[in-house]
This record gives C-alpha cells, structure tokens and sequence, in this order.
C-alpha cells in the first residue's frame, strides 16, 4: 500500500487548484474518497484550509504531475525517499536565567548530601559549575556556603532523573571496583 502525502487534505486543496487532475487522481494520491475531492472543488469541503504544495514539500514533481494530467488512468505516485532522522544525544548547554544560577551551588550541594559517591567532576558536569566550586562546597569552603539551600536540581530542571540515575549507576560501578581492589591489595598482603 502506497503512502499517504503530508497534509492530505491540504494537499488535495492544492492539487485541486493547481492541476487538472481527474478528481479519481487526487482522492486516490491523497487517500480520500473521490467525493471529498469533489466536495473541494465546489467549496463545500474543507473550507479555509489553504493548500500545501506537494511539489515543494518533495512528495511529488512537476513532471508527475504533467504525466497524470495527460493521462487520466495514470496514478499519481508519491516521491518515497526515507529521512534519516539522526538523534544525538550529545548535551547541549543551555542558557540558564539569573534568577536560577544560583541554584546551581544549592543543587551541588543537594547532591553531595544526597549522594556522596558521586565525585565532584560527576556533579559539576550534571549541574553545570565547576569542578572547584564542587569541591570547596563539599570542603564547606565555598564563598558564599551559610547561605546554600538543598535544592533538589531534577525537581528545579537543571538536568533529567535519567542523567542522574546514569551518573548514580556510574558511581556505584566505581565504588564497588574501587573495594575489589582495595581487598585484592588487602589480600595479597596477608599471603
């Protein structure tokens, strides 16, 4: 089965106005009944939509159209090229308000107390600060430390829970690698 155009009810609009296509041509192309095309042409259907032209949106060409309107029993046949769609997944910073930046030290601070296995790259990365200013929260030696709040940074939008559980999942693969080699170290000191 063939593939329906964009906006099919545009489109058909369009190719009413634009073409002498048969009215069979267009509610086939636009998989609609024949009479809805003809709905259409006599105003009665789909009144203030304005056409879409299917020649600019890539789902047909001017030659097509010219080879369906010399011959009435040819089928209009739609343009199918597949789109990749590419989804990277690379961070992209994003502009935070004033009014929000310092919420970054709070959120800091919130992960430190929340999860102290992440380290202070970990945490600068989720938040957004840097790696300094991580550890001299965690040091309580930052500037401006009596004043920090606990801030719960996936609840003020700073990042996602997923980011979060990655970066969590990550710690604790670390940690534990750390203790493995910590009683291998241990073990073979006491053989």
């Amino acid at each position: 089965m063939s593939k329906a155009p964009l906006m099919p009810m545009a489109t058909a609009v369009w190719l009413v106005e634009n073409t002498s296509l048969t009215f069979k041509q267009i509610a086939e192309f636009c998989k609609m009944h024949e009479v809805e095309v003809q709905g259409i042409a006599d105003g009665e259907v789909a009144k203030g939509i304005v056409g879409y032209n299917p020649i600019i949106a890539g789902q047909l060409t001017d030659e097509e159209i010219k080879l369906s309107s010399r011959d009435e029993n040819r089928p209009l046949n739609i343009i199918d090229e597949e789109i990749e769609i590419k989804n990277s997944d690379n961070k992209v910073k994003k502009y935070v308000p004033l009014s929000k930046r310092q919420d970054k030290p709070d959120s800091a601070l919130w992960l430190i107390k929340s999860h102290p296995n992440l380290k202070d790259s970990q945490i600068a990365r989720l938040v957004g600060i840097t790696k300094n200013s991580v550890t001299s929260i965690r040091n309580k030696s930052y500037w401006n430390f009596n004043n920090l709040n606990s801030k719960d940074p996936v609840a003020m939008g700073l990042f996602t829970q997923k980011e979060l559980i990655i970066a969590i999942e990550k710690a604790e693969r670390r940690v534990l690698k750390e203790k493995k080699e910590r009683e291998k170290k241990n073990f073979e000191k006491k053989v």
